[in-house]
């Protein structure tokens, strides 16, 4: 993987549409349901090395990105989707060289009947 720390090429990683189980609600008992939340990302990092040789290791492999957001959703109790995201970044942050992220976070049906789903947008940059 590339040691690049400064990403100023405005190049960006996207996953959309992650899915993980999650304790995540205000409640004991909501936290206990372990409901799966979807989230997308965009990393920002400098890809050109990448696209100029075709080698993984100028990159940030997707599955890698994955297990690191499914262990911060799945690992802890989260009461708020705020607090989710945070982590979430926080551990990009930890694991990656990104310059920043992006990073939607959506809970599904969170009240019955009424609403489809809610969430957060957060930005974060180094």
């Amino acid at each position: 993987m590339s040691t690049s720390k400064t990403d100023r090429s405005g190049d960006v990683i996207l996953l959309e549409g992650i899915e993980v189980p999650s304790a995540l609600g205000v409640t004991e008992a909501e936290r206990q349901m372990r409901r799966p939340v979807r989230l997308d990302l965009e990393l920002g990092f400098d890809l050109s090395r990448a696209g100029r040789t075709d080698d993984l290791s100028e990159t940030i492999d997707y599955g890698e990105i994955y297990e690191v957001v499914a262990k911060v959703a799945s690992g802890r109790e989260h009461k708020l989707v705020e607090a989710l995201g945070e982590r979430i970044a926080d551990a990009l942050f930890e694991n990656f060289p990104i310059d920043s992220v992006s990073l939607t976070v959506r809970k599904s049906k969170p009240i019955a009947g009424v609403l489809d789903s809610a969430g957060i947008r957060i930005n974060r940059r180094r």
